[in-house]
C-alpha cells in the first residue's frame, strides 16, 4: 500500500523516488528491497513498467479508490464484523477526530438523511 499511496500522489515514478519518498515517511528500508518489491508487484498486475527509458518508470494498474474501497471492505469484515457503526464509534471515539473532522462527519449525515 505504501508503495501504491506514494505513486498514486506523485503520479508516474522511478524506484528511486519511490524509496527515497518512504524512507523519509518511514523507517528506512534498503533499495534493492523496494526494488523487489515493486517488480514482485509488476509481476502480480499491481503496477505497469514503462521501460521505454533508460530509467524504468513505474505506473499504479489498481485504481486508487476501487483498491481502498476494498481494503476497507475486507477491515470491517475482519475486525468489525461486517459492522460499519461499530467502526465508525471506535473511530469517533478515539479522540483524534477533530471538531473541524466531526463537524464534516456530520454534514456528511445530514446530506444522507436529506436522500432517504
Amino acid at each position: 500500500m505504501d508503495v501504491l499511496q506514494v505513486l498514486w500522489q506523485n503520479g508516474p515514478s522511478t524506484v528511486r523516488f519511490v524509496h527515497d519518498t518512504l524512507n523519509k515517511q518511514k523507517e528506512a528500508v534498503q533499495y534493492t528491497s523496494t526494488l523487489k518489491l515493486m517488480q514482485v508487484m509488476t509481476e502480480k498486475g499491481m503496477l505497469k513498467r514503462d521501460e521505454s527509458n533508460m530509467k524504468h518508470i513505474y505506473i499504479p494498474e489498481l485504481e486508487e479508490k476501487k483498491t481502498k474501497g476494498f481494503i476497507l471492505d475486507r477491515f470491517v469484515d475482519s475486525v468489525y464484523n461486517g459492522s460499519i457503526s461499530s467502526l465508525m464509534i471506535a473511530l469517533l471515539g478515539n479522540g483524534k477526530t477533530s471538531k473541524k473532522e466531526l463537524q464534516k462527519v456530520k454534514e456528511l449525515l445530514n446530506k444522507l438523511d436529506e436522500k432517504e
